[in-house]
């Protein structure tokens, strides 16, 4: 038995092989290459560019965080650049999946809405890294932040994008038409940082739910950060000293992503850092919230520790598992067309459209009387 080492996407497997052959594009499209030739241009002519983003209300603690991070970031070079989400118009994913369909039929990458969406994410994905502060919402990160999250998944999901140019690649070589995502979609090992604000000491999801939002386009956390009781933030010194350090610690990353690393407090999850876990009833098993890998609780010393092991977070091709790498996203992207073609199948079946049928005319959905 083997316990698994800690590392993060690189853009390469887990344990050192090539990438899967699924993934071939994914090759190379890390920051700065072919892809991201418009971010590599401007280095050229420009500093690195470190983007901040407040989903907190206007001159609130968020805003103001995030702009000591971006000075940490200014005072190491950087170009910046500030946004907050509330002033932007990003309508609620309607899980409708017209994305996933164009995506897998080689038609390209798009959504149902025409809203402020997309200018966000190519700000986002043309930044060479970002900062982004949050309120903490009921524990977790805010509503405005889970709808963003929401709409980068799976639209911008690396993987999907991926075997998305490989459908259309394979179509046009057959002289049919298709349409190929957008290159600068692909770009994970992106650096990025998350603060969470919180009033209180309730704050013990928000970090999950931050590194989740990176795990969509894989790009790569250097921190990972949440302020309790942070009405004071702003008069608390070291709460300050620490928002300019992670303006620094991104900075750093930005200007070498290849060989960024996460810089936070190494968590409970050997692989990603994170600390929230969902304990399986009546055994030792814990699966880790973020990368989904399946371990064992063990107390060592009086501290309890996830032990992963190697032949239960691979499948039985030797892929590696965890959701924020290539073979875990392979894996994922499999489960998820095996299941659409199930239905697929199903929808076209009497039973489906009978109980279907059923349902509608039971009752109707409730409406407010509007003038």
């Amino acid at each position: 038995m083997h316990v698994i080492s800690s590392r993060t996407f690189t853009g390469h497997s887990h344990n050192g092989r090539n990438t899967p052959e699924i993934y071939p594009v994914w090759q190379g499209r890390r920051q700065g290459d072919v892809a991201r030739r418009t971010v590599r241009e401007r280095k050229l002519i420009a500093m690195t560019k470190v983007l901040g983003i407040s989903f907190g209300t206007k001159n609130g603690n968020n805003d103001s965080i995030c702009k000591e991070a971006l000075m940490g970031a200014a005072e190491r070079g950087c170009e910046v650049e500030f946004i907050r989400a509330m002033d932007l118009d990003i309508k609620h994913c309607t899980g409708c999946i017209t994305c996933v369909k164009m995506l897998m039929s080689g038609r390209g990458n798009m959504c149902i809405h025409k809203d402020d969406f997309d200018w966000l994410f190519f700000k986002m994905a043309e930044a060479d890294g970002i900062v982004i502060c949050d309120p903490i919402f009921e524990t977790g990160a805010s509503g405005l932040f889970h709808t963003i999250m929401d709409r980068f998944g799976p639209r911008m999901d690396t993987g999907n994008n991926v075997i998305s140019t490989q459908i259309a690649q394979k179509i046009i070589a057959e002289g049919g038409k298709a349409k190929l995502p957008d290159p600068r979609i692909i770009c994970p090992g992106k650096p990025i940082s998350y603060i969470g604000i919180g009033g209180s000491d309730w704050g013990t999801h928000v970090q999950s739910d931050h590194a989740i939002q990176a795990m969509t386009p894989t790009w790569r956390v250097i921190d990972n950060e949440w302020v309790p009781w942070s009405k004071r933030a702003l008069l608390d010194d070291e709460v300050v000293a620490r928002a300019h350090q992670i303006g620094t610690n991104m900075a750093n990353a930005a200007k070498d992503p290849e060989h960024a690393a996460y810089q936070g407090e190494d968590g409970t999850c050997p692989h990603c850092h994170a600390n929230d876990y969902y304990l399986v009833p009546d055994t030792d098993k814990a699966i880790c919230s973020v990368c989904g890998l399946e371990g064992h609780v063990t107390l060592e010393g009086g501290v309890v520790k996830v032990v992963y092991l190697d032949e239960e977070t691979h499948d039985e091709r030797g892929l590696f598992r965890a959701h924020d790498t290539a073979e875990g996203k392979q894996i994922h992207g499999e489960d998820i067309g095996r299941m659409e073609g199930e239905l697929s199948q199903l929808q076209k079946g009497d039973e489906y459209k009978r109980r279907v049928a059923r349902y509608k005319a039971f009752v109707s959905a409730s409406m407010p009387v509007r003038a």
